[in-house]
């Protein structure tokens, strides 16, 4: 394995800071070593310094896009920590459908945005979720958003196919044969919750607006790879496109405490959430 120099992880980590918000501390020497390696073999680079000069000539950023493929972890697995879904299924989701049945809503509009969404465990999970805890989907207006900033995890999660481990990784036997149906050597998932979501690539860093705000968005487990003024930054953008009444969910080891004082923790059971101060 080719090795990196002090010198060029600290042009390394600045780059790769910049594309995609990832911050590299000069410890992780090795993670560029092992994630980037398959890409010097690929372009026939003879090391590191070559690798980023071939990028950053690339006019096409195809290498970039592969860069920042290989460095985002895209960790993920339907029912990830199973706290937040039940949180959505038995107090978010009821609770809202209450509050918009009071305000003389008849198709009951529903958005939620699953901010990383890597190759889509969250957003279906989300739709099944909707399913169990709504039963006929017809009679509400649901849209899942699923982003991610890596071209090939969005590719994959619009596609909706998945190995049977990672079904497993997460779901139960009767979920799977519910939920899926089998596609040559992969399971899809069912056109019914695939309706739901549409996936788009995004770079949370970068500016972005929504024509309608977000009843719940998810970003759980990305601002731990930012810096601090990044992470304020990514919690304040994500606020502008949060409902009033709307729910953050961040991961389990995440906090806005003394971050973002415009949000307030909850809890419900085992899990947090946060929303914006003054909320109904």
């Amino acid at each position: 394995m080719a090795t990196i120099t002090r010198d060029e992880l600290t042009v390394w980590s600045r780059y790769i800071h910049e594309i995609c918000g990832v911050f590299l501390d000069d410890s992780k020497g090795y993670l560029v070593e092992t994630r980037l390696g398959g890409l010097l073999r690929e372009t026939g680079a003879g090391g590191f310094a070559e690798l980023f000069y071939k990028a950053k000539a690339d006019l096409t950023n195809t290498l970039r896009r592969k860069i920042i493929d290989a460095i985002t972890t895209n960790e993920t697995s339907f029912f990830r920590d199973t706290a937040p879904f039940e949180l959505l299924q038995h107090k978010l989701i009821p609770e809202l459908l209450d509050r918009r049945r009071k305000a003389g809503a008849r198709t009951v509009p529903i958005r939620i945005w699953s901010a990383a969404c890597a190759t889509g465990q969250e957003a279906y999970t989300t739709g099944i979720v909707l399913k169990e805890t709504l039963g006929d989907l017809r009679t509400y207006d649901i849209r899942i958003l699923g982003t991610d900033i890596s071209d090939k995890a969005v590719a994959a999660a619009s596609y909706g196919h998945f190995s049977r481990l990672e079904l497993d990784r997460g779901l139960g036997p009767d979920k799977v044969t519910k939920y899926f149906v089998v596609a040559a050597d992969q399971w899809k998932i069912r056109d019914e919750i695939r309706a739901l979501a549409t996936f788009r690539p995004m770079n949370l860093l970068q500016p972005f607006a929504f024509p309608a705000p977000f009843d719940i968005i998810f970003c759980r487990n990305v601002a731990i790879y930012f810096t601090e003024p990044d992470k304020l930054r990514l919690f304040q953008n994500l606020g502008r496109c949060l409902a009033r009444d709307g729910a953050l969910i961040i991961g389990a080891t995440e906090s806005l405490s003394g971050l973002c004082p415009e949000f307030e923790s909850k809890r419900h059971l085992r899990a947090v959430f946060y929303q914006l101060k003054g909320a109904p």
